[in-house]
This record gives structure tokens, sequence and C-alpha cells, in this order.
């Protein structure tokens, strides 16, 4: 039987605030062996990251507080009120740690390669060059081969699939014993999540690696892990062998859990509907490298001489892998990007309008990022942050009415309204994401941007926005974008679909015919790593 690496004993979390506290982590025990993958799943907000957190000490101690008794314990060391030096030890170089939100736990000062290269300085204590070559052979390792003629870019300038990737590269620098990997997929695309997976595997038999992978896609837990914990308002209600637990759930919750996810298709729609968005011609180009007097010589072909046409009523969905454009044409669209080509909405050619012209008709686009924690303001009340369009583009209301608008688009996203007087960082992944998505439908508006909408939200939580979103779109008759890596997701939601790939369009056509009869080569391997179809 292989030896014991992690042992965690009677852990409970309590977070003081205002002279109360919440208990947010209760009792948890469970222990990690050399070489194994240990699965932490449950709804958002159950507690999850807290105990990863925990095992690195990264709370805000001393506003987070460990009752007594509580033990964690790696390679027979106690962890729990150890001080910084000793911490400093064990972070980066024997414990890793990819986080949930690579866009927040990235520094956005640094380049690519100075962020991956730190770990290496401060723990191997590298040169330059040796440094280098290593951040090379981790970007291959993790499938970002087209970095390495990129190492200087920063991590805004990368998709969100590349940002986690690179996190992913920086957690494996110094070759952990026990990787912590918080929602490690959770922006990653359906073929680039199997190669991201297949590589944690690989890594972990060369290297002998144990794995804690926390996250809410349960075919990854039944895929990777040996052991499975089910976690529930702070408290492991079932914990057992993977296969056991799949089996023969014991636990309501674990049956619930196992039993939820986004099925079915569209519902019909109306063939005849008008059009409220459509891009013609749409390119979107970036430059890459300039000349001596710094003219442009090159150019990121980011989206390239794009079609497409969103009716009233009905979800046109944009799918490829990251950095295929997706997002950037969204932005295109909303004239948040610039962009050649013509932009129509609702008839009205909106191409050259400016910011002034295209003020009055932001409460019409809206749009719902990638990243929930960079896009919510962490100086603002969820209330206020919901708020801050009425206030612009419904001047006349009243603040009490106004405060109706914002406990309506909480009830909508199934949040509880109290939420409103709290912020952001309160929050869990998936409860921030639900405020993005209360932000973008408090206005009413006709047509959304939907970026990864339910990337971040555990199954059960995706099914109720799904049916949400159909739910709305019928009431409203709102036009819905729905960019996603998740085809499950897609094909509950999409009347009409494109596919992108490297800016430009593979296949576009009826949803339903592309999901039952792909033509493209590159259409059908998606399907088939999504889907679990067989390609021809």
């Amino acid at each position: 039987m292989s030896e014991s690496l992690l042992q965690i004993k009677n852990l409970s979390v309590d977070f003081m605030a205002q002279g109360d506290s919440v208990r947010a982590v209760d009792d948890v025990s469970f222990e990690i062996k050399k070489g194994e993958t240990m699965a932490l799943v449950g709804e958002s907000g159950s507690g999850k990251s807290v105990t990863a957190l925990s095992i690195m000490q990264l709370l805000p101690y001393p506003r987070a507080v460990h009752p007594d008794g509580a033990s964690i314990s790696f390679n027979d060391e106690e962890l729990v009120c150890r001080d910084e030096s000793f911490m400093r030890t064990v972070r980066g170089r024997k414990i890793g740690m990819i986080f949930q939100e690579p866009l927040t736990a990235l520094n956005p000062l640094h380049t690519i390669e100075k962020q991956i290269s730190e770990v290496l300085f401060l723990h191997q204590k590298m040169n330059k060059p040796q440094a280098r070559a290593r951040v090379l052979e981790l970007l291959d390792l993790v499938g970002l081969e087209t970095l390495k003629t990129r190492l200087k870019a920063y991590p805004h300038e990368l998709s969100g699939g590349q940002r986690q990737r690179v996190m992913i590269a920086m957690a494996l620098a110094n070759d952990p014993e026990l990787l912590i990997a918080d929602e490690p997929t959770t922006a990653l695309d359906v073929t680039v999540q199997a190669q991201v997976l297949e590589l944690l595997k690989d890594l972990q038999k060369r290297l002998g690696m144990a794995l804690l992978i926390i996250t809410h896609d349960l075919t990854i837990v039944e895929k990777m892990s040996d052991h499975v914990c089910v976690m529930q308002q702070g408290k492991i209600v079932e914990q057992n062998e993977t296969k056991k637990l799949f089996a023969s759930p014991q636990h309501e919750y674990t049956q619930m859990l196992l039993s939820a996810q986004p099925k079915g298709e569209a519902i019909a729609a109306n063939a005849h509907a008008p059009v409220m968005m459509e891009g013609i011609g749409v390119k979107i180009h970036f430059p890459n490298k300039k000349n001596f007097f710094g003219k442009p010589v090159d150019w990121v072909k980011a989206v390239d001489n794009i079609d497409i046409v969103a009716k009233e009523g009905q979800t046109i969905g944009v799918v490829g892998e990251s950095g295929s454009g997706k997002t950037t044409l969204g932005l295109g669209l909303l004239k948040l990007l610039g962009a050649q080509g013509r932009i129509v909405f609702e008839g009205r050619d909106i191409s050259g309008f400016n910011q002034k012209q295209m003020l009055p008709l932001r409460e019409e686009m809206q749009i719902v990022f990638q990243d929930p924690f960079g896009s919510l303001s962490p100086r603002m009340s969820v209330g206020d942050i919901i708020g801050e369009g009425l206030k612009i583009h419904r001047a006349r209301l009243s603040a009490e009415a106004r405060d109706e608008l914002v406990v309506q688009a909480l009830n909508d996203v199934h949040m509880d309204p109290s939420s409103r007087h709290r912020y952001p960082h309160e929050f869990s992944g998936g409860q921030r994401q639900r405020i993005s998505i209360a932000r973008a439908l408090s206005l009413h508006p006709k047509f959304i941007v939907l970026d990864e909408p339910t990337s971040a939200l555990d199954l059960s939580v995706q099914a109720q926005i799904v049916d949400l979103l159909r739910e709305l779109q019928d009431r409203h008759k709102i036009s819905y974008m729905f960019i996603s890596h998740d085809l499950r997701v897609v094909k509950a939601m999409a009347h009409d679909l494109i596919v992108m790939k490297q800016g430009r369009v593979v296949e576009a056509g009826p949803a339903k015919n592309i999901f039952e009869n792909p033509q493209e080569e590159y259409t059908k391997a998606l399907l088939a790593a999504a889907l679990d179809l067989k390609t021809a």
C-alpha cells in the first residue's frame, strides 16, 4: 500500500467579520497517499477551495481561523499555523497549485516568461539561460508551442484557455510532490481538456506526484481520480473509492450531483424571426510585429472575414478551441473592439458609431464576461454592480425601484437577494458567474454575448442557468450569442452554430444539422471529444 503524503484531520475554517464568524469548512478529514489522485467535488460554495487554500496556508489570516484540533500534516510535518518562512519552502516546490481564475492569479504587469521563470529562480536558483530552456520545455508540456515565440506576451494578450495552461506550467515547474488543481480545465476547450488531463496523468506516473483535483465536472472525476470526497455546505457527506462511489452513491446529495447535467436541445425557433445582430465580413487584426519606425509589418488575424447572423429570440452558438477568436468576435460585434466590416443592429448600421453614439445602445447590448472575478469591481457591493447600469440607463428610477430590479435579477439567477450587500471576494467562482449574469439581465437587453457563462458553474446550476436563459429568451425575445467550449450546453441552447478555428469559420449552419451530421474533420474531432461520438 502506498505511503501517506497528506493527512487532514478535523479541519474547520471560520471567517471572522464584524464580530460574527461564518464556518466555511466543518470538521473535514481525509488522506492522500503518494502517487494517488483524490477528487474534491461539490457545488459552488461548498468549501472545496477553502480546504485547498488551508493546505497551502493561503487563507486571509487572521480573519480566517482554524479552531483547536485542526491538523494538516504533509510528509509528517504540521502545516497549520506555521510561519511564512517555513511555508515558502513548501509552496511551489513541494506543493504546487493551479488556481481557479488564471487572469486574477497571474500578474498583469509581468510577461509570461518572467512569471514562469520566477519559481525557477526562487526554488532552483537557475540562471536565465537555464530558466528559459525550462520555460520552453514547460510550454511544450502544456500544449502551448505557439507561445514559444511570444514569451514577452502579457496575460491580457492571451485567451482564457492559454492563461489556464500558463498557470499549469507554473505549478509544474518544480516537479512538486503534491499538485492541487482547483478547477484546472474550467477555461479549456474539450480537446485541450483531454490533453491537459492526459499530461497530468503522465506527470503523475513519471514523478510519483499526488494530485488533489477540485472540480464540479464529474466526467473528469470519473476519468482521473482514485478516491472521491463529496462536500456540501462545508462538510464531507460521502467519501469512497471512485468506482464504488459512481456505481453506488449512498448520500442523496451525491445522487443528485451524478444525475444533474444540461439536457435536451434548443426550443424550436421561428424561421421568419427578424435579424437582431448581423456581422458582414468582420475582421479584427492585431499588430504582431513592427519595423524600426513602429509601423506594423505582421498581423495576428484574430477574426478574419466572418459573417454571423443572430435572430430575435434565438441563440447562435460559437464554438472552437481556445484562441480561435470566439471572444474577439463577440467584443467586435458589441463595438468593444475596433473591427472592420459591417455591423448591423436592429437594421441600423453601427459600424462607424463612436463611443458616444454607442452609449444609448448599451442597455440593449450586454455581455457576460468569461472571467467573473476580473470583470466585477472589488470595491463595489453586488447590489451596486448589478445596479450600475440601471443608474446610467434608468436614471429616473428611485433608489427603491432600482433595488427591486436588483433583487429580481438575483432571484432570476437563483441567488439570495440579501447577498447584494456583500462584495465579490466573498463569493465562490460559480456564485460570481451568476452575479455577472444577473448584471447583464438587469437591463432586459435585446442582445447578449454570453462568453463561457456556465464554465465556472457546477452541473446542477448549469442546468438551472440553461433553463433560466431559455425562459428569459422566450419571455423577452432576447437574442444570444453563446460562446462556449462545453458542447453539451451549446447543444441545449443553440439554434444556429458556427465553428471557428484560427480566426476563420470552419463550418456553419443549423445547430441540429451540425451536431447530427458534421461535415468538417475539425468539427467531428470537437464533437468526438465533447460528446463521446465516434468519428467516421
